[in-house]
Order: structure tokens, then sequence, then C-alpha cells
């Protein structure tokens, strides 16, 4: 396909809700939608493919809203397809534009060439980092301390393989947080919550997280939440009411939330 010569992404590659919520957590759902722009004719895919987990996580836009309305905490949302440039992948890694993606091959994403890829970064990566960069240190100027909770969703089979888990928490050293996250959803009983889960966190493919998260010396944690348990406006309250009392349970007493002097 030729390449988008002088695209320019409109809405804003990043949307920001509730910016002003009072809750230590800040939400980021960096997969939350599967739109492309027009110029990009779909990345050579059918409407069907673009419906699928490939594209987006599926279910994880609506829960981080319900989120962020029962904890009143801000949420940065990802407002393109992961599929044009994945805003949870270090820059240039072969799966942050990925020419196979599960066992679907993306023609949009074959050969491309070193200007479409910066212009990528350019209109859709760097914006939406430099947001909540830019958010989270006028936070921290402010004395507010922060725990950094992104959302995503995943299938409940991949490449034919089952996964048995309801959610995942998937989290890094320092792991106080991911721990407590853990521990009060596992109390809750009835649920198989996985510890790193279906993922691992790791720095050569995960970024908001580490960078956001860790790298600032926040509490950081990702939720997996299998995307068939997030299929009715219903089951996305279930969740938020369950991962609202998880995300904000009493952290042990030596793991301090990190506010930047």
């Amino acid at each position: 396909m030729p390449e988008a010569a002088s695209v320019e992404v409109e809405p804003s590659p990043v949307e920001v809700a509730n910016e002003g919520g009072r809750s230590e957590v800040v939400l980021v759902c960096e997969h939350a939608a599967n739109r492309l722009p027009a110029s990009y004719g779909g990345l050579g895919l059918p409407p069907a493919d673009l419906a699928r987990h490939i594209a987006y996580d599926i279910g994880a836009a609506a829960l981080t809203r319900r989120l962020s309305t029962r904890l009143d905490a801000p949420a940065f949302f990802g407002t393109l397809s992961r599929l044009l440039v994945d805003l949870n992948r270090p820059f240039g890694v072969p799966s942050s534009m990925p020419v196979l993606s599960e066992a679907t091959e993306i023609p949009g994403n074959r050969d491309l060439s070193e200007g479409e890829r910066e212009r990528r970064r350019r209109i859709v990566f760097e914006p939406f980092h430099a947001t909540l960069a830019d958010f989270l240190d006028r936070r921290d100027a402010a004395g507010r301390p922060t725990r950094l909770v992104a959302v995503h969703s995943f299938t409940p089979v991949f490449l034919g393989k089952a996964r048995p888990w309801h959610a995942g928490i998937l989290f890094e050293p320092p792991e106080a947080y991911g721990r407590a996250v853990l521990q009060a959803l596992r109390a809750e009983g009835g649920l198989e919550v996985g510890e790193n889960e279906p993922y691992r966190i790791d720095r050569t493919e995960d970024y908001a997280v580490p960078v956001h998260g860790t790298d600032r010396g926040y509490p950081a944690v990702l939720v997996e939440v299998r995307n068939d348990l997030l299929g009715t406006p219903a089951e996305v309250e279930r969740w938020a009411d369950r991962l609202a009392r998880a995300l904000t349970a009493p952290l042990p007493a030596d793991e301090v939330i990190h506010v930047h002097a």
C-alpha cells in the first residue's frame, strides 16, 4: 500500500479523561481503540480483523472509564489502533509496528521506510507519552502521590492454547503494590488471578509501567482482564467494583508512594 506521506492524526492520539481526579491512581489504557486514519486504508486488513484483539484490547476502554469514575482517577486513552504503532512497546522494536500479529499478517506494516516509521513516532507515539509525562511532572510538582495502573485485556485462547485465568496482575520490582493488588483480588474467591500471567513485564517489550511507573518511583501494575468477561456493561461494572477495591488496597508500611521533590 502507498505510504501516508502527509497524513496528520485527527483527533489527538491521546484522550485524557478526568484530568483533575483526586485519586492516587492514574489510569493508562494504551490499547483502547481500533481506529486507523483513513489514509492508512485499514493497513490492508478487512474490517473483521480490525474488530479483533489484534487491533485493540476489547473491553479495556469501557473498564478504564468505569474505574476512572469509580475512583475519581485521571485516565489516559490511546485513540488509535496498536497496529499503527503500539503505545506499550519501546518505539522501533518489531512488535511496535508488527508485520505479524498473532497469526495475521499486517500488509500495511510491511517494508516501512524510515520516514514512515518516524512519522508514526511523531504523530502518535511521542504525543501520547509526552502528554502523560507532562501530566505526571505537574502532579509531582504539586506533591501528589501516584499509583500508576495500566489497563489491558487478553484473549481466552491464544494460538490454540486456552488461558485459564480470569485476570492477571503484572508487575516488576519493587513488588509490594503488585502483591497487594493480587492478594486483594484473590481474597474475593472464585477467581483465577495470575501473577505475571498471561504475560510478564519486560523492558524490551513493555513501556508504560517501566517508564512512567517504576522509573519514576511509583507503585505500578499492569492489569489484564480476560476479554470474554467484559462483554456487557454489567460485567464491566463487576470488574470495576473489584478492581477499585484492589487498586486502592493499603500498601505495606515500607512501600512509600513516591513524590518528587
